[in-house]
């Protein structure tokens, strides 16, 4: 098995282990390979919400600069739901699984098709 293909692994069972529902295969293994080696190294991999500097990062780096939104509270109200749904207690936020979450709540899935 790949390291690609044991960090996909990895993401599914930490989805599971916050009790999200089965995933997307096709739009988690989009967003894994859009994030390249980052989701190998330890810091790059992970986000956390409890950094305002860091939730600014996510908006400005992945939703505005790569997937071309434009900025507004929505997106910063998509940041926070997804932070919620991965839980204040929950210290491994995966940036694949984050990234993921925002996808589907802003409903840009065709963004990887």
């Amino acid at each position: 098995m790949s390291k690609f293909d044991e960090a996909l692994d990895k993401y599914r069972g930490s989805m599971a282990d916050i009790g999200l529902d089965a995933p997307d295969d096709a739009l988690l293994t989009a967003v894994a390979k859009g994030l390249g080696p980052s989701i190998y190294l330890a810091d790059a991999s992970m986000v956390s919400c409890s950094d305002q500097a860091e939730k600014d990062r996510v908006k400005n780096n992945f939703l505005i600069g790569k997937l071309g939104c434009t900025d507004g509270s929505n997106l910063d109200a998509a940041v926070s739901a997804v932070c919620d749904k991965m839980g204040s207690s929950n210290r491994s936020k995966h940036r694949a699984i984050f990234y993921y979450l925002l996808v589907k709540e802003l409903g840009l899935e065709g963004k990887y098709a």
